[in-house]
């Protein structure tokens, strides 16, 4: 079996990686790097060993949620789709069989909230893992006065923490977020559609999705 650190190990997708923090730092993007992916590749494997799935879909998420954005390395445009296709070539050449390569080619080119949604179990746990990660790390511009709004709402996420409780079958993301630099409403802005999406990605686990910002349950 292929594993994650055999994917982490190989050096055409650690030149991807950086290439695609490359672009992603030209364009002024928050930052897609190693912090990033090695977050949702460890997200995405907790969520469905939290839900009981066995060993190997688990590791299949958790090297889907690591190749998830090397798409970024051709064009931030469309990169879950080309990212999709980098990743199963990849994972031919290193000899995964057929069968895991096209279920993670699946769950990257729908991670996106612009064209993807959850069409399966290792999908819904990239969305899951994906969507949730905004916090103040992700900014990577130093001056707070040419921030967008993306940069004020990630620089004012001070703590985010995604927890599954397997009991009741649900998964919280429970954000803080300091209301001197952004309000709550900029969040729903700009994250409607990625909420929506975690939701619909939740539902497809047969989970509840539940959102807390600063103490008070909105979902």
């Amino acid at each position: 079996m292929i594993t994650l650190k055999d994917v982490k190990n190989n050096p055409e997708v650690q030149a991807l990686v950086k290439g695609a923090q490359k672009q992603i730092d030209a364009i002024g993007y928050t930052e897609h790097s190693t912090r990033h992916i090695e977050i949702v590749s460890e997200r995405a494997g907790d969520i469905l060993k939290n839900l009981n799935f066995d060993d190997h879909t688990v590791e299949l998420a958790r090297i889907a949620g690591y190749l998830h954005d090397i798409g970024n390395c051709v064009n931030r445009v469309d990169h879950a789709h080309t990212g999709a296709v980098l990743a199963y070539n990849i994972l031919k050449d290193m000899g995964m069989p057929v069968e895991d390569r096209t279920e993670i080619m699946m769950a990257i080119g729908n991670h996106d909230e612009k064209t993807g949604t959850a069409i399966s179990d290792i999908s819904a746990a990239l969305i899951l893992a994906d969507k949730s990660d905004v916090h103040r790390d992700r900014v990577s511009k130093l001056n707070i006065s040419t921030f967008d709004i993306h940069d004020r709402v990630n620089y004012a996420v001070t703590q985010a923490n995604l927890e599954m409780d397997s009991e009741n079958r649900k998964i919280i993301l429970d954000l803080t977020i300091d209301t001197k630099i952004c309000p709550v409403l900029n969040y729903f802005e700009i994250f409607m559609e990625r909420t929506m999406m975690s939701k619909y990605a939740a539902k497809y686990l047969k989970i509840w999705f539940e959102l807390i910002i600063n103490g008070t349950k909105l979902l």
